[in-house]
Parts: C-alpha cells; sequence; structure tokens
C-alpha cells in the first residue's frame, strides 16, 4: 500500500480525485505523522482551549470544549497527551468519556498566533482526567483564523470557585441561536468513520454559516489544504457534530446531527448540516477574549461587497 493511501480513506481520496488536487494531496500529506514534536508540545502547554470530538453512546458525533489554565493539556510522551479534568457534567460527551477508550480527536487552536494543531487516535480516563493517545498529529496553516487576545481575568476571579455550567438542551435551534449561528466568524466540525474521528475548524466573516430554518444550517467550503478530511468522512458517514463559541461571554452551542456536501460546477462545494439536537452551556470557558482581526483569507460575502457606482 502506498504512502498516499495509509494517509487518506477512500472517502477522501474520492473527493481529492473529484477536485483534482490528488498530486497536492498527497505532497502535504507527508505532514501527518504519529508522533508529537518538541515544539508541538510546547505550543500545546499554552493553550486554555482544547476541541475534543467523539462520538456519545448513542453514535451521534459532538464537539465538546475543554478548558483549564494552560498547562492542563500538555505531552506526556511523543504519542500521548494528558487533560487535567474534561467534560464538564452534562456536557454530551461526558458519559462515553468515563468509559473509554474511545476514537477520539481533538483540536488546539491558539486565536492569539492563529496557529491550530490537530490529533487523532484515541481517550480514554485517567487519574489526571482524560489520556488521548495519538495516531494522527499534524498542524494546519493559518488561513480563515480570526485573531484574538485573551482578556485579563477579573480581579478575584481566579479565587473564585469554578461556576456550574448551565445547560439548555433541544431539537432545534431557538431564535436566540440562530442568531447567534448567524453572527459567528469560526466554528469546529466533528465528523468520523470507522477509521477513525476528525475534528476541524470554519471560519469566514460573520455571515459565512447561514441559518436556512430551525434544522437546517449550510456553510460554503472554501479553498483549504487539499487534504478533505472533513469531506472525506462526509463522503462514507453523514453524522456531524458543531461547536460554535461565543468568544464574549464563553457560552457554547453543540449541535449534532447530519452533513452532507453539494457540489457546483467548478469546484464550488456547499455543506448542508441537519440538526437533530443541541446543547446550549453558559460560562462554559472562564477566558474572555477581544473582538476579532479578521483573516485576510476570508472570503468576501455578497453583504461585504461596497456599493456599486451610484449606489447610495
Amino acid at each position: 500500500m502506498d504512502a498516499e493511501r495509509r494517509t487518506y480513506h477512500h472517502g477522501s481520496l474520492a473527493v481529492q480525485r473529484r477536485l483534482g488536487v490528488e498530486g497536492e494531496a498527497a505532497h502535504i500529506g507527508r505532514s501527518i505523522g504519529g508522533g508529537i514534536r518538541p515544539v508541538a508540545a510546547a505550543f500545546l502547554e499554552l493553550q486554555p482551549h482544547l476541541v475534543l470530538a467523539a462520538a456519545d453512546a448513542e453514535g451521534r458525533m459532538w464537539a465538546s470544549l475543554l478548558t483549564g489554565r494552560p498547562g492542563f493539556a500538555r505531552a506526556t510522551g511523543p504519542h500521548s497527551v494528558s487533560v487535567r479534568g474534561g467534560p464538564p457534567a452534562g456536557d454530551p460527551l461526558a458519559g462515553a468519556l468515563a468509559t473509554g477508550p474511545v476514537p477520539a480527536a481533538a483540536l488546539a487552536l491558539d486565536p492569539r498566533t492563529r496557529r491550530r494543531m490537530r490529533m487523532g487516535g484515541s481517550v480514554r480516563p485517567s487519574a489526571r482526567g482524560l489520556l488521548l493517545e495519538t495516531e494522527r498529529v499534524f498542524s494546519n496553516c493559518p488561513k480563515y483564523i480570526q485573531q484574538r487576545l485573551p482578556l485579563p481575568a477579573a480581579p478575584g476571579a481566579g479565587d473564585a470557585a469554578p461556576a456550574v455550567p448551565l445547560h439548555r438542551t433541544g431539537e432545534e435551534l431557538d431564535g436566540d441561536q440562530s442568531a447567534f449561528l448567524r453572527a459567528a466568524d469560526t466554528f469546529f466540525i466533528a465528523t468520523g468513520t470507522s477509521d477513525g474521528v476528525d475534528v476541524s475548524h470554519r471560519g469566514g466573516n460573520p455571515g459565512f454559516l447561514r441559518v436556512a430554518s430551525p434544522t437546517g444550517l449550510s456553510w460554503p467550503d472554501y479553498p483549504g489544504n487539499a487534504m478533505f478530511l472533513t469531506l472525506g468522512n462526509l463522503e462514507r458517514d453523514p453524522r456531524a457534530g458543531i461547536l460554535a463559541l461565543d468568544w464574549s461571554t464563553g457560552a457554547t452551542l453543540q449541535l449534532t446531527g447530519t452533513a452532507r456536501t453539494a457540489y457546483a460546477p467548478g469546484g464550488a462545494r456547499t455543506v448542508h448540516f441537519t440538526v437533530e439536537r443541541t446543547v446550549h452551556t453558559e460560562a462554559a470557558s472562564p477566558v474572555r477574549w477581544t473582538a476579532p482581526r479578521y483573516s485576510p483569507a476570508n472570503p468576501a460575502l455578497p453583504q461585504d461587497a461596497p456599493p456599486g457606482p451610484g449606489a447610495g
């Protein structure tokens, strides 16, 4: 079996062939390794957030936000990451991760430097909280990552007992949640097949994530690294999970459902997501961030276009 086929399963290969990027994908795929290098370990220890993706006990895909003081997630070897704590009670993955090992993926994204690191493998309970054992580790380019800086914690906040997250569940989006998603410039998507789980970042100018109905979302799939790990997974298994974060308040919105990709002539792609369950959590993260400095790679949306001649 050649290196390309060891790197990508047939779903990703099919998308790469469809879009004519097999050569580029094979080249980029050489960056995927199984081990965590020292520079990656140092990056991981600086992060207050980690996005973890897995399936719950009923097989639904979710992406969850794990938080802690920098160092809460740290490499303990070339193929392992120790995470202090885990999903809080009420998180849709709390039960599944308590019984591991289960296939999982994690993403560390630093809005300060616009760097990101992706890991895939399995996760199981540990004395410290969780242990992620990695089989795939790689970094991505800064495309579509909005730059943000952490705000100083309020005086005395570090001495206060952590707030108990308030979870609100449902089967469709309400008006406030729809407005939140329409204003989002970033979200994370979890997908998986029998070959493993993946979690990826999606970013763009506010409005790139479209809400068509209380159970229907869509977004354009912008040109990226040609790997097509997310779309490749969806070729084989439509299960997907979405995590959106309110960077100013720490609230999260988690969605699970199914997704499919629509292809247009010329290679343009749109992903359509059907919501099946929702979990809205207030104060999921204690970290607050500044307003974004949008990525220069973000494509303009129709509403971003300047008025034409004579408009007024």
